[in-house]
């Protein structure tokens, strides 16, 4: 049984879940390692099953709560989608005044956060090794070939949802860091941030028939070949780094459907040319301190990590 402290502690692992996957680099999968939920989180979500909806079905309402366990589930998702709404704002307003500040800082959180998720790998051979390049080989070839807009349809909008729900239950790796490769990112967090209910509205059902679909697969996947499809994360997030790279030169252009003139082409250009490339500072100073501030906000979660792991340790010794 759960204590109201208990619910107030899930309701603030889900905030911190939320702030994770708002922003990529950082995975609220590793947010639910580092507070101790991640097991219970992935066999919760596994309990929506053929029986769970026939007690839904049957008005079996108290049973089918406990048979998903709504008590964890109802505090943690309301922690992850009030952060998720919070936070979209402000990345919004950076995205739109300080880009390279805000690239910046994302391309340091995903160079230290690739190297965290590599170290887990404790044994190196052959294959963890060809994981890892085929990782690189495939996120690279995906942010060459995805242009700066896609579709925004809600078709695309439900596929998006789908596949960047999946990233939540994977440590090493953020939704919003999927949605960024697909071209989407600053679209769902403007949409969060107008309270778009259409959009949101589709976004968050393929988020939930992604999460049951996959949900399984994933478990399956990690368990049985643990250290290759960690590799395989890892080398994925390096080779994403080509896609937010700070300094960029847009190519070609469109009118949105606000009336605003957006890139739907950008080539990325060295910080000693961008002055001559685009009329603009290319801000490196600034550019060094950001990334350093997502090297340390890493670095930080990982002290947080073993300081409960080792507190966890001596409770049970």
């Amino acid at each position: 049984m759960r204590t109201f402290k208990d619910y107030i502690l899930l309701f603030l692992k889900g905030i911190g879940m939320g702030s994770a996957d708002v922003v990529p680099g950082v995975s609220g999968g590793t947010i639910a390692f580092i507070t101790g939920i991640y097991e219970e989180l992935l066999n919760s979500i596994n309990s929506f099953d053929a029986e769970a909806f026939r007690l839904l079905f049957s008005l079996k309402f108290k049973n089918f709560w406990a048979k998903i366990n709504g008590g964890f589930l109802l505090p943690l998702v309301s922690g992850i989608l009030l952060s998720a709404i919070t936070l979209a704002k402000i990345i919004t307003y950076f995205l739109e005044e300080h880009p390279i500040q805000l690239w910046s800082f994302f391309f340091g959180l995903i160079i230290i956060s690739s190297i965290s998720v590599a170290k887990e790998i404790s044994k190196w051979n052959g294959y963890t090794v060809l994981s890892a390049l085929v990782g690189i080989a495939i996120a690279y070839m995906v942010t060459v070939i995805t242009p700066a807009t896609t579709p925004n349809s809600l078709w695309f909008v439900f596929i998006c949802g789908a596949i960047a729900i999946c990233a939540m239950i994977l440590p090493g790796i953020s939704g919003s860091f999927i949605l960024l490769i697909l071209g989407k990112y600053a679209f769902i967090m403007s949409a969060l941030k107008n309270f778009e209910v259409g959009t949101i509205a589709v976004f968050a059902i393929g988020c939930i028939i992604g999460l049951f679909t996959f949900s399984r697969l994933i478990s399956w996947f990690l368990k049985k070949f643990h250290y290759y499809a960690i590799a395989l994360l890892a080398g994925f997030m390096i080779g994403s780094l080509n896609k937010i790279w700070p300094w960029k030169k847009a190519e070609l252009f469109r009118i949105n459907s606000h009336g605003i003139q957006v890139p739907i082409f950008e080539r990325n250009i060295l910080p000693t040319d961008y002055m001559a490339e685009t009329g603009h500072s290319p801000m490196i100073i600034q550019a060094i301190l950001y990334m350093a501030l997502g090297f340390m906000m890493v670095v930080i979660m990982e002290k947080i990590a073993y300081a409960i792991k080792k507190s966890n340790e001596k409770n049970h010794s």
